[in-house]
């Protein structure tokens, strides 16, 4: 019985040292962000870029065919209708 509960002790000591570790590298992590200075949360902001030179968005169309948004840019039309590519086109 002295065996058993000293292995018990151990390993509540052993839980109790783990959860304690961990516990103070959250905290570090936590300090840590908390001192670096906040990011730009738009992407081109964050790439250097102003957000006042944002590209134009460009129109999206959807497929007759299989319903695909895709770039006006890429637009096949046919038979009164806009396609994704020359194969729904055809079919």
């Amino acid at each position: 019985m002295t065996r058993f509960l000293f292995w018990l002790a151990l390993a509540f000591l052993v839980l109790f040292a783990i959860r304690s570790k961990l516990r103070g590298l959250q905290d570090r992590a936590r300090r840590a962000q908390q001192q670096q200075p906040q990011q730009p949360t738009h992407p081109f902001a964050q790439a250097g870029r102003r957000v006042e030179e944002l590209p134009d968005a460009e129109q999206m169309l959807c497929c007759a065919h299989c319903g695909v948004y895709y770039p006006a840019s890429e637009n096949v039309p046919a038979k009164g209708h806009n396609y994704c590519s020359h194969a729904h086109a055809t079919v």
